[in-house]
């Protein structure tokens, strides 16, 4: 029988040729790769994220398993494989084996439970607890995060005055993440760059350990404005003081500076704001109501960590 990706993968050949083409090579490309490895799919689930495809599996060993393949366009998580070898399992899913040429790796089987099964409280303490296992010596295979923040700076000064991103936060933004790119101390560790509560998964040999990083060399402060953005909707009843309880737990939990924080996370809203702003631009299309409650949940988290 054919294999059949996930309908919410497929839909991805909607972003164009590239992944069209990916995931029209994807069931061969996974056959393949099973009988080179000598391993067996393990039921008929097969799961996925944004840009990858995992297949659970069994080693000749009989060792349960997964096979993650990675779209070979996707920058973010070129070295992936490499950071996961570097770590040893040291808090993260344990690497078993990589083929970086068709971006395939075999990785150690984890529980499908993650941290959006624990207090959003709790979750930021374990989270702030594996920071310091993840912000090694950078490697220097890693691009540098000020490399891409300092293009996403200047997409965000060349923007019109009136976009729907406060003016003053904008002229905010754009100072503080100059000085970021400027200063030193803005790279030379390993940070993960999305990790969230889907991100860390339960496990037998440790409690949680961390998966999918998007490895760059940066700064370990910027780390924490995905566990602000994330899980929002569970904040209605005070989104100010929700917000301010989970930055400030994972400040302290993790002994980061507060002020340098801060500034990341008004940085990173600030930026991710005028990426919807930007998708609806190049579509010449007014911004729909996804993205305007996606920009004013930026414009919230980054108002919060200040007042």
């Amino acid at each position: 029988m054919p294999l059949r990706l996930p309908a919410g993968l497929d839909e991805q050949r909607e972003l164009g040729p590239d992944w069209a083409g990916w995931l029209d090579s994807l069931p061969r490309l996974l056959t393949d790769v099973l009988e080179e490895w000598g391993l067996a799919r393990d039921g008929e689930d097969l799961w996925h994220g944004f840009c990858s495809l995992v297949a659970p599996v069994v080693t000749e060993d009989g060792e349960p398993a997964v096979l993650k393949i990675s779209f070979d366009g996707d920058t973010e998580s070129l070295h992936e494989g490499l950071v996961l070898q570097h770590y040893q399992g040291d808090g993260v899913v344990r690497l078993l084996r990589a083929d970086p040429n068709r971006r395939a790796l075999l990785l150690e089987r984890l529980h499908r439970r993650d941290l959006t099964e624990l207090w959003d409280i709790e979750a930021c303490q374990v989270v702030a607890g594996l920071y310091p296992r993840l912000h090694r010596p950078a490697l220097p295979q890693l691009a540098p995060v000020t490399s891409y923040v300092e293009r996403w700076l200047d997409d965000l000064a060349a923007q019109p005055r009136d976009i729907p991103i406060p003016h003053r936060m904008v002229e905010q933004a754009l100072a503080l993440g100059r000085d970021f790119v400027a200063d030193p101390a803005s790279v030379g560790r390993i940070i993960h760059g999305d990790l969230h509560y889907e991100n860390v998964l339960a496990a037998d040999r440790e409690p949680w350990l961390v998966i999918d990083p998007k490895p760059m060399s940066g700064d370990p402060h910027y780390e924490l404005a995905p566990m602000l953005w994330n899980r929002y909707d569970e904040l209605a009843g005070d989104v100010r003081e929700g917000l301010r309880r989970r930055f400030h737990t994972l400040v302290d939990a993790a002994g980061l500076g507060e002020e340098r924080a801060r500034d990341w996370v008004v940085v990173r809203m600030v930026l991710n704001a005028n990426w919807s702003i930007q998708d609806a631009q190049r579509a010449g299309r007014p911004l729909d109501d996804e993205e305007r409650e996606w920009i004013t949940r930026c414009v919230a988290i980054s108002k919060a960590v200040q007042d």
